[in-house]
């Protein structure tokens, strides 16, 4: 197995990672400067995204693609909601139980399915979230069925209320961030390196002594922890959640956003979101235009650029050495 290059791993060599979380800290920052509830909602939404295609990318690095990204999602909106609303748990204790849950959840469903591989454990995960969202829609009292919970309370720590698009954005950018350090920091471990061998070569990495279905499983629970965070996250800021709010829809535009950003890279999700996430919002009158454009952009990116967007940096170098 040839070994990937040092900046596939994280993205970038520490030294260029350096120069790019200060950009990212400025470009968290520029939503604060706009003055339009329209945009600064949009942001909110980007730092989510990110969290959720963060986790997506973790378990991709294996060599496995998960449709049920969305119902781990829907597992830490809906705890969070439940301990909030009916059992009266603080903010910070109700989104540590969404997280839970969804990596309970996964521990689980995990240990049974990720002996299968390619489109049998693609189907599988898309028939669980299927079955998730029937699970929401006839949970009754809990989940509110069809209709949904609603009222739910906003986020607030220690007495400070996150109930502005402002505020809100504050506490996602500081998630949002946080979690792409956390990336960084575990590709540049030996578990980060192990996730990527995997996803190489597993017969190589096998041999090599790392335990394949032990790797797939730690980025599956902690892939699906950071999207129930990222649910827990977005039931508060919306105030409300729903079934159809946690679909295979969701989990196909995670996707979407980590093949046009870029799946081999911890910069891919954060150029995927940041891309993808404004189009429906501006398309969202017009469905049909919205899913055509998703196809149209997902065909050329894996045509001119199968390894994303973050895969046309590494083109200019290679041109630049050549030169």
């Amino acid at each position: 197995m040839k070994p990937r290059a040092p900046d596939s791993g994280a993205g970038a060599p520490q030294a260029r990672w350096r120069l790019w979380l200060p950009g990212l800290l400025v470009l968290f920052a520029l939503p604060l400067f706009t003055s339009s509830p329209f945009h600064m909602h949009l942001a909110v939404l980007i730092c989510l995204n990110i969290i959720f295609v963060n986790g997506l990318s973790l378990l991709s690095r294996t060599g496995q693609l998960s449709f049920c990204h969305a119902a781990f999602m829907g597992m830490g909106a809906y705890a969070s909601v439940i301990a909030t609303t009916q059992w009266h748990a603080p903010f910070l204790l109700s989104v540590a139980l969404g997280v839970a849950a969804a990596a309970a959840v996964a521990f689980l469903l995990g240990a049974v399915i990720l002996r299968l591989q390619g489109v049998y454990f693609v189907l599988v995960t898309f028939c669980f979230g299927e079955l998730f969202r029937l699970f929401l829609l006839e949970g009754g009292s809990y989940t509110g069925g069809a209709n949904g919970i609603a009222n739910i309370p906003p986020a607030s720590i220690l007495g400070l209320a996150f109930d502005t698009k402002t505020s809100f954005y504050v506490l996602a950018a500081v998630c949002a961030f946080a979690s792409i350090v956390l990336l960084i920091a575990l590709f540049r471990t030996p578990q980060g390196t192990a996730l990527d061998a995997v996803g190489d070569n597993q017969e190589l990495a096998e041999a090599s002594g790392i335990g394949i279905q032990r790797t797939q499983m730690f980025a599956f629970v902690l892939g699906s922890a950071m999207a129930g965070f990222a649910g827990a996250l977005l039931a508060h800021y919306l105030g409300f959640v729903s079934p159809e709010s946690f679909n295979q829809h969701i989990s196909v535009a995670a996707i979407v956003m980590l093949v046009i950003g870029g799946r081999s890279s911890v910069l891919g999700p954060i150029l995927g979101a940041l891309i993808m996430t404004p189009l429906p919002e501006l398309f969202r009158s017009a469905i049909e235009t919205q899913n055509i454009l998703y196809g149209i952009t997902l065909i050329l990116v894996l045509k001119f650029l199968p390894g994303g967007l973050v895969g046309i940096a590494a083109k200019l170098r290679k041109k630049g050495a050549k030169a």
